[in-house]
């Protein structure tokens, strides 16, 4: 079985370009979705963010905006969620890759917001970066709820430049539009899907 990493710089159409995949019937495991559910009431992490961040923990529910805030200017804060965060994660990826493996899936696709920036690439067997142009990326990312220009900044410090990326993956999905990311998904799927056989 063939694991594909998929990743990309904020609004730069990733979470669409996961959908292609799995419109194609391949399964794809989303990593910001299974934080979501770690995050609810019940989650594994919300009780252990709360003893770090009890602020930002409600009703046993974390607050993503209230945490946000308290981490966005704070390595330490953020190294700390992250060691709470990434673990939980990454062992419901696992779950997600057996599970695949057992129904004799030959192609599964992780979509990993940092994957890049978190050293993982050695974990796929091929990673694939969406880009766009910068100019379209920020009007995508403005156009956000809640996004400002100094916050939009923030969040692309914090990732690796889209050259980098560029120069890194195997495949890169160019997603200025939905035909042009739909036809590059398609080809990577036949491809990928024919090595695996």
């Amino acid at each position: 079985m063939i694991i594909l990493g998929l990743t990309g710089s904020i609004a730069m159409g990733k979470s669409e370009t996961a959908k292609m995949f799995a419109s194609l019937g391949v399964p794809v495991f989303d990593a910001d979705a299974e934080v979501h559910k770690l995050y609810r009431k019940g989650g594994a992490a919300a009780p252990l963010i709360a003893s770090r961040f009890p602020e930002a923990v409600k009703d046993g529910v974390v607050n993503r905006q209230t945490l946000s805030r308290l981490i966005a200017d704070d390595p330490q804060a953020l190294g700390d969620l992250e060691s709470v965060v990434h673990p939980l994660e990454r062992k419901a990826e696992c779950v997600f890759i057996e599970a695949a493996r057992a129904k004799g899936e030959r192609l599964v696709v992780l979509d990993i917001p940092l994957l890049f920036e978190t050293g993982r690439e050695s974990d796929f067997d091929y990673t694939a970066v969406v880009s766009a142009d910068a100019e379209e990326q920020r009007r995508r990312a403005l156009a956000r709820p809640g996004m400002t220009v100094e916050k939009f900044k923030r969040i692309l410090d914090r990732q690796m430049p889209d050259a980098e990326k560029r120069k890194r993956a195997d495949f890169i999905i160019a997603t200025d539009t939905l035909e042009i990311a739909s036809r590059a998904v398609a080809a990577i799927v036949e491809k990928l899907k024919a090595n695996a056989s």
